[in-house]
């Protein structure tokens, strides 16, 4: 498949990073389609080294005269001091060439769509779609493509891509690299442990840390194949290509911008062969499925040696268990190459199964644990051993890995891969000399971009006459050029003569004439001029509600009991049989019915009923609360779309997150009521956003912080299960995760079989209420999820208390001893 300048858009797109300019090169040379990247904000991943405005023009540049498109990742949350520097940031983006923007934030989105138009909107994995209802909220945000969560089947990648399809969108899946633990847009473990936000690009991987899972009633350690609880393998579907690509995924995107130029060349490279293969094989009508399509053993071992910790299909193929994860190692593991033949004298014999090449790093595995080591220049003993001298003790037999192979590493060149073009040159005597250039190829009939330049008029030779082979070595000389010469037609008059310079400066005046043509769709592109956006008359304020979030009746009626003015309860709690308290089933969970006026919540993840999926084998439907004019809390964007669309009284949850003015605007504009703040913004933040608010707002000041939902059963860990897990006998008893540093993070898996991870230290900011009113809340909520009844109920009275007593005469109540703030006073990075 091409990359040339003025193709069609290919039936499937290869979508591959770039951390920077020499990954960048590498993507294109391994035949990406198109490129994501960063620039030095509002990107997922900061700590990559990224691009600026300047550099991002001069790679657009390298890509478009490649026919490479570039995609801007703005794909974090965009505080409220930052919203007028992150568009402003899109729009010279723009202007600098790039084609689409991949966006997390919704009001972010929502104003791109109106004010720059011209760009595509791409809508980040951050966003969390996963089903047809996020789907439909992306269309109606403007946006042309979706990200999906990587939590998905072949079947609802289908299924979405149909639904997409028929609203004029594409959907994009991933293909290959690092798997979050976590539904991306929803972890909050890296920003609560550490202050450094996954959902502002600076995610410290806490996931990859060791942790123990134990049962409280036991308090000790539970059985598990390893330390690396919340570390999934990476994923890779090069196996699944065929399959891929006829769910009608329209992007397959290589995920990688923190990885090096070496394994972003090796990645893209496979998925190119057998992507081409399958395209191939799908236009000759041949089956996709057959043999010669597939990867080979060399692609797949290619990927193993660029990085690996284990591979998995994962969700794709239905995956869910203990099969994804990576629990013995969170980091490469790369290809084993051997064993250690002997070791004396500090020098070890590697008895090795593969070439090995100076340069590589290799990884030995010693019952004392396991370190890289650089190869040197090559030793062989008597039997064919490799000699080298590691800087730790090795032993017979210890294992030997490759973690990086030095003969498969990428050589940068800036000018690489060349432009292939054909070339034409007129050398009539009377008239002037003329080169033009056009792409080769295919791309010659696609693009409409040539380049012409004229010289001095051609006279006849005085003594020695051009020939046409001169014409033709001296114009062919394109070393410092990014373009190569197929083929160049010469019509050449007898006996003319010329000087071989003139034929090198109007070669390179026609050279940069087609890069200029080829060029000018990108290059300082027209800003539209920006109509304010209209702002929305402020909510009015009608004093300040507290709530309760609870998973049970009884919790409900404490909580009503102790004065909550509203109580949320979870879709998934709802049912009779489906109740819990503090997380755990318990047959004393429902004593009672729920009292009246209990607002249901929707939740963060609701999969579509799919064949296959948790929520098709329960029979799951969480829209059957969902009623015109009745109030109902909604955690994703397309749960807010859809209980506008039906009628309902629409608040939003804190799970989206709305953390600026412009997302606000956008929930107004959809009709939602209130909208409940994020977890990450600090106290001042808060004010900001109340200040004129064009809905009411909320903020949760005490419970237990949700850090992390996974589609993954964090239980499984300790062995294997039915996946029953409606009925699961673990779910009776209270787990937790501890850390190295012995805090406990509670985990607790729902009826669906979902994991959530909460914060091992309980948020309590009641003495901060007054300000919080002052601020201009209008409601306060009390999450009960790993609540007791008697917890439930001192924990709702005590914000009651801080309420009436801020309302009455502006004090607080005292702080809690051994709780936390969050990031009301120290804010994220």
């Amino acid at each position: 498949m091409s990359n040339q300048q003025g193709t069609a858009l290919p039936s499937v797109e290869l979508l591959a990073p770039a951390g920077g300019a020499e990954a960048l090169h590498a993507a294109v040379a391994g035949g990406a389609d198109a490129v994501y990247l960063g620039l030095d904000a509002f990107n997922a991943r900061r700590n990559a080294d990224n691009f600026t405005l300047e550099t991002l023009g001069e790679a657009c540049d390298y890509a478009h005269l490649r026919g490479v498109r570039v995609y801007v990742t703005l794909n974090t949350a965009i505080l409220p001091s930052e919203v007028d520097r992150a568009l402003e940031c899109a729009r010279q983006a723009y202007r600098a060439g790039a084609d689409a923007f991949i966006v997390q934030d919704v009001g972010v989105a929502a104003e791109l769509a109106r004010s720059l138009p011209q760009a595509r909107l791409h809508i980040s994995t951050q966003m969390n779609t996963h089903n047809a209802a996020g789907i439909e909220a992306a269309a109606k945000l403007g946006a042309r493509r979706v990200t999906l969560a990587r939590e998905l089947s072949l079947a609802e990648v289908e299924h979405l891509a149909g639904i997409a399809s028929d609203l004029g969108l594409e959907v994009e899946a991933f293909a290959h690299g690092a798997l979050c633990v976590c539904y991306s847009g929803q972890c909050f473990m890296s920003s609560m442990i550490g202050g450094r936000s996954a959902n502002r690009g600076l995610c410290a991987q806490a996931c990859r840390l060791p942790y123990e899972l134990r049962n409280r009633a036991q308090r000790k350690e539970l059985p598990s194949p390893g330390e690396h609880l919340l570390s999934p393998q990476d994923l890779c579907v090069i196996d699944l290509m065929p399959e891929l690509v006829a769910a009608g995924a329209a992007s397959l995107k290589i995920e990688g911008r923190m990885k090096s130029a070496d394994y972003v060349f090796a990645v893209t490279s496979a998925y190119r062969a057998v992507l081409d293969r399958v395209l191939a094989a799908r236009a000759t009508g041949e089956a996709a499925e057959c043999d010669p399509v597939r990867a080979t053993g060399d692609e797949r071992r290619a990927l193993e040696e660029a990085f690996s910790r284990g591979f998995t299909t994962a969700y794709l193929t239905g995956q869910r268990g203990n099969d994804i994860m990576s629990y013995g190692r969170p980091n490469n593991r790369g290809v084993f190459v051997g064993r250690v033949a002997y070791a004396r004298d500090g020098v070890a014999a590697i008895a090795a199964e593969e070439e090995l090449h100076e340069g590589d790093v290799l990884e030995f595995w010693t019952n004392k644990g396991h370190f890289a080591h650089t190869l040197g220049p090559l030793e062989a003993d008597k039997a064919g051993n490799v000699r080298t001298a590691p800087q730790r003790a090795v032993g017979k037999g210890d294992r030997v890995f490759r973690v990086r192979n030095a003969a498969t590493g990428f050589a940068d060149d800036p000018l690489a891969p060349r432009v292939r073009v054909v070339g034409s040159a007129r050398l009539r005597i009377g008239e002037p000399l003329r080169i033009e250039f056009r792409l080769a190829g295919a791309e010659a009939d696609a693009a409409d971009a040539i380049g012409v330049a004229e010289g001095d008029v051609v006279e006849a030779a005085r003594t020695k006459a051009v020939a046409a082979t001169d014409v033709r070595a001296h114009i062919d000389r394109l070393g410092q050029t990014p373009f190569q010469l197929d083929a160049l037609d010469i019509d050449l008059d007898e006996n003319v003569g010329i000087g071989f310079s003139q034929l090198h400066r109007v070669r390179a005046d026609a050279l940069d004439n087609l890069s200029a043509s080829l060029l000018a769709p990108y290059r300082n592109r027209a800003l539209p001029r920006v109509q304010e956006r209209p702002r929305r008359v402020p909510a009015e304020r009608r004093g300040c509600t507290v709530a309760a979030w609870v998973t049970n009746p009884a919790c409900a009626r404490a909580a009503k009991r102790a004065g909550a003015d509203t109580v949320y309860v979870p879709a998934l709690n709802y049912k009779r049989g489906e109740a819990v308290i503090a997380g755990q089933r318990t047959g004393t969970a429902e004593q009672a019915g729920y009292p009246k006026q209990c607002v249901t919540a929707l939740p963060v993840v609701d999969h579509d009923p799919v064949a296959g999926t948790r929520e098709d084998l329960l029979g799951f439907d969480p829209w059957r609360y969902v009623k015109p004019g009745k109030p109902v809390l909604a955690e994703s964007l397309g749960a807010v779309q859809r209980a506008a669309e039906l009628g309902a009284v629409v608040e939003a949850g804190p799970h989206l997150p709305l953390v600026n003015r412009l997302s606000l605007e956008t929930m107004a504009d959809w009709g939602v009521e209130r909208v409940w703040l994020s977890p990450e913004l600090t106290l001042g933040q808060v004010a900001d956003l109340a200040e004129n608010a064009p809905v009411a707002l909320g903020l949760t000041i005490m419970g237990a912080q949700e850090l992390m939902v996974c589609e993954h059963c964090l239980l499984m860990s300790q062995g294997p299960c039915n996946e029953r897990c409606d009925e699961c006998a673990r779910r009776k008893s209270p787990h937790y995760l501890k850390d190295r540093k012995d805090y406990e993070f509670p985990v607790v898996t729902d009826a669906l079989g979902r994991s959530h991870v909460y914060n091992g230290v309980v948020l309590d900011v009641a003495q901060v209420v007054p300000d919080l009113i002052a601020a201009g809340l209008s409601a306060l909520m009390v999450d009960a999820t790993l609540m007791n009844v008697e917890e439930t109920a001192a924990a709702v009275a005590r914000t009651v208390r801080a309420r009436d007593v801020a309302q009455r005469d502006g004090n607080a109540l005292a702080k809690t001893p051994g709780t936390t703030s969050g990031h009301l006073y120290r804010g994220v990075s």
